[in-house]
């Protein structure tokens, strides 16, 4: 099985478009895909606040003007699906429409409206489906998946590929706003109550990793980014210490949303939702105890489609997948990605120090995408490199990693000397991975400059580390290449390492 494939189509190959309608109690959505893969890309999205799920456990019905707006954004998203060539649609709906009693006449009213027939999720499934996509968008999960919508809360555990069992609260922002009659006190109160349902699932989170999942949590996560200042603004991955998380919670619940940092970026029909998530979430922190909260992206779209994939799809590195692909579309020479893969493989096993696993998959991905900004002036080439790496859709990768391919690839044209790099970068990366990216900076000057970029061409030109030299062995062929500049590029790749760096010729 290859983890990184290459079938990722090439820049002219037609789109093969794959979409999702998500009717859920605060927004209806619609997600279209390039194609059903390991690593889809988005090409459209856009989605609603309808607001179904509001006054629903009160009332026992959907609004009327919810419903309209719903409807009306389902026939706006079938004459999309329609315009981009969608042939295979999914359409869900979750928990407003699972729980009101005019439910049933309001899905054969979407059935029609958006021209495909829906699936209605149960809690279960609901809760499968949001573990499934953290499992597709994180690199070996292990912890609590929480998936926080506007009618319901799912809490499910993760290891692996394995998916716990389920539970289903009605916790949902727009839930909790309804039940308690707009008191964050009664709330907190309401929330206790029902997470002693989930005691199974909180109780194995105790030093583990929360995956919060969901539109209010997002957005939370937004203005605790902003908060910091934190300099990345890439959702996916974020990762917050609980201790930090508890106070920045306490301050949403005790604040006027409006007067949040950065909270213009919120939508005003979400903002009121943004104490009850907090509520939430802060119940979970202090009785699951969790070594930290991971923000997730993906949920249960992406988790429909990694289940759709064949085995050896859903076995396949996301973040490789994904790299793959831009290396089709976008290098010079794609096989040179795999050379280069094999031929920094060969040196690292003979250096001394160590690489995790992990880091050798950063390593790999970074070879992919080493060649993405050929097409800009050389002056630019490193800050077009980050601009792409350090804000692509990229899953199964954390915050750091992305740092470390960002850097990694910059420093390739810019060469390795620490004050080349980012200072960002270099803190979100840290001291172990940004020494490691300095490292393939400096292995990927060495190659560049022998192979022109091309294919077939580092195999015949070895790289290899004892404990005192580097040496580059060069075929009788291309003698002529080890010239000056090339000698320097070993020669720095060698001090970085405290090792001397040599040029060999055969024959």
């Amino acid at each position: 099985m290859d983890l990184y494939p290459a079938t990722s189509h090439a820049a002219g190959d037609r789109l093969d478009p794959v979409a999702i309608i998500d009717i859920g109690s605060n927004s209806v959505r619609l997600v279209a895909y390039d194609r059903l893969g390991r690593a889809p890309t988005p090409i459209y999205n856009e989605k609603v606040l309808c607001g179904l799920g509001r006054n629903v456990l009160t009332t026992g019905r959907l609004n009327e003007e919810a419903v309209r707006r719903a409807l009306s954004a389902l026939a706006r998203f079938r004459v999309l699906c329609d315009t981009m060539g969608v042939r295979r649609l999914h359409v869900l709906a979750t928990a407003a429409a699972r729980d009101a009693e005019n439910g049933p006449d309001f899905l054969e009213a979407a059935r029609n409206a958006c021209g495909a027939e829906i699936q209605l999720l149960s809690g279960r499934r609901e809760a499968e489906l949001s573990a499934l996509g953290v499992i597709s968008g994180f690199n070996a999960p292990d912890g609590v998946v929480g998936d926080l919508g506007g009618g319901s809360l799912e809490l499910v555990d993760v290891r692996g590929a394995v998916v716990g069992q389920g539970v289903t609260m009605p916790l949902g922002g727009l839930a909790l706003q309804d039940l308690s009659g707009g008191s964050l006190k009664k709330a907190a109160k309401l929330v206790r109550e029902h997470m002693r349902k989930a005691a199974p699932q909180l109780e194995t989170l105790k030093g583990r990793t929360f995956y919060a999942v969901g539109g209010t949590w997002r957005a939370l996560a937004r203005l605790h980014m902003a908060a910091r200042q934190y300099p990345l603004h890439v959702m996916h991955g974020y990762t917050v210490e609980p201790s930090d998380e508890l106070s920045f919670l306490q301050v949403v619940e005790q604040s006027d949303a409006a007067q949040l940092q950065d909270v213009e970026a919120i939508s005003e029909a979400r903002r009121p939702l943004l104490a009850y998530g907090a509520v939430v979430l802060e119940e979970i922190i202090r009785v699951g105890r969790p070594r930290e909260i991971a923000i997730s992206a993906t949920g249960v779209r992406e988790g429909l489609l990694y289940e759709q994939l064949d085995r050896d799809g859903r076995a396949a590195d996301a973040l490789l997948a994904a790299a793959a692909e831009l290396n089709a579309l976008r290098a010079r020479s794609p096989a040179h990605a795999e050379d280069l893969i094999a031929w920094t493989d060969r040196f690292v096993e003979s250096l001394d120090g160590p690489e995790t696993l992990d880091e050798r998959r950063l390593r790999h991905a970074a070879c992919l995408l080493s060649d993405l900004a050929w097409r800009a002036h050389p002056d630019y080439r490193g800050e077009q490199s980050i601009a792409l790496i350090q804000n692509g859709a990229f899953t199964g990768i954390d915050h750091p990693g992305r740092a470390y391919l960002a850097l990694a690839v910059a420093l390739r044209h810019e060469g390795v000397a620490p004050e080349k790099a980012s200072p960002v970068l270099r803190a979100l990366a840290g001291p172990r991975l940004f020494e490691r990216a300095r490292l393939l900076g400096a292995l990927l000057r060495v190659a560049f400059p022998i192979s022109a970029a091309m294919g077939g061409v580092l195999e015949r030109a070895p790289l290899t580390a004892t404990d005192r030299t580097v040496t580059l062995r060069l075929p009788a062929s291309a003698r002529s290449l080890g010239n000056d500049r090339l000698l320097n590029r070993v020669r720095g790749l060698g001090r970085l390492i405290g090792r001397d760096g040599k040029i060999e010729m055969d024959g």
